[in-house]
């Protein structure tokens, strides 16, 4: 579809059994200054990062379906951008660069950050950027770099799984750059976005050509590691995919950012095209309600959070049975 084909903002095309005919994108919020990592909470509430461009720390909010309001749950969140729940209802945070945390951290209760892990081998994270957690409570998330004036000690920016036991273990080495990543319903594959736009920590008046734009899949192992990539997607010059949310069905909606025609793609696991939602911004993310909003699509895009009501159910890996 070329740009000119494009639905507008907020209307949707597609296959009826994922988008209901007449389905509206509806602005929720729209105070912040750049949006991310949209997670629900096991009270059904709506967690999203707000990440400022300069030095302040960066909040968490709250959205309530019930009560149609925004809150702060965290006024200083190290930069988080990724966000997810664990079984134990922990909210786990990805924590950026460019004065943050650069940091896999848990968010307590009060909103103050507990560091899980800041290092590889003995060397600071990039800028931990995604996360999803398995059923075995093991944590994938991505460690690349998009913005920050902070040296980068790695040569290398990877996913890593941290397992239940504490230990650390890089998981790959064909993705030049990782972004959004996300579990098939049987918990056997991983998504990866790949978005290389080229940025990291390059000197002042240097560029650096844009690399890769792919989706892939990586077969998990019993032992957590991964078998050989298979590109789903491939975006060629224009830009991929930031964040990603399932639905049991296993389809893949995910937050393309491409200039010409940006909002939430839905793919089937084969990495065919099945719908298509237009946002009013570039999209970051997405993630699914549960309970009465288990059908419910929230999405962080631009400076707000958006929702559209789907016909299909999402996955939560992380609470799954």
């Amino acid at each position: 579809m070329s740009a000119a084909e494009s639905p507008k903002a907020g209307q949707v095309q597609g296959d009826a059994q994922i988008v209901p005919p007449g389905a509206k994108l509806e602005e929720l919020w729209n105070e912040g200054e750049f949006t991310e990592g949209v997670a629900v909470g096991p009270d059904g509430a709506i967690y999203f990062s707000d990440i400022p461009m300069d030095e302040p720390p960066g909040r968490i909010l709250k959205y309530s379906p019930k009560t149609g309001k925004t809150t702060v749950h965290s006024a200083d969140s190290g930069k988080s951008n990724g966000l997810m729940f664990d079984r134990k209802g922990r909210l786990i945070a990805c924590c950026g660069a460019l004065y943050g945390k650069r940091a896999l951290v848990e968010v307590l209760k009060e909103g103050s950050l507990r560091v899980i892990v800041d290092r590889y081998e003995g060397k600071p994270l990039n800028a931990p950027n995604d996360l999803v957690i398995d059923p075995q409570g093991r944590i994938y998330f991505s460690d690349p770099r998009y913005v920050g004036h902070e040296p980068m000690d790695l040569d290398h920016m990877s996913v890593y799984r941290l397992d239940p036991d504490g230990s650390l273990h890089r998981v790959t080495t064909d993705i030049d750059k990782p972004n959004g990543l996300h579990l098939s319903p049987d918990a056997r594959t991983l998504y990866v976005a790949e978005t290389d736009n080229g940025t990291a920590n390059i000197e002042p008046g240097k560029t650096v050509p844009p690399g890769r734009m792919t989706l892939n899949a990586f077969p998990i192992k019993a032992d957590g590691s991964l078998g050989a990539k298979r590109v789903l997607v491939d975006f060629g010059k224009k830009t991929g995919i930031d964040g990603m949310a399932i639905d049991l069905k296993g389809n893949i909606y995910g937050a393309v950012r491409s200039e010409d025609r940006y909002g939430i793609v839905v793919y089937n696991p084969d990495g065919n095209e099945l719908a298509y939602i237009a946002t009013p911004d570039l999209p970051t993310n997405c993630c699914f309600g549960i309970g009465d909003e288990a059908k419910t699509l929230y999405i962080t895009a631009g400076k707000g959070l958006y929702r559209i009501r789907l016909n299909q159910e999402g996955y939560h890996p992380a609470i799954a049975k």
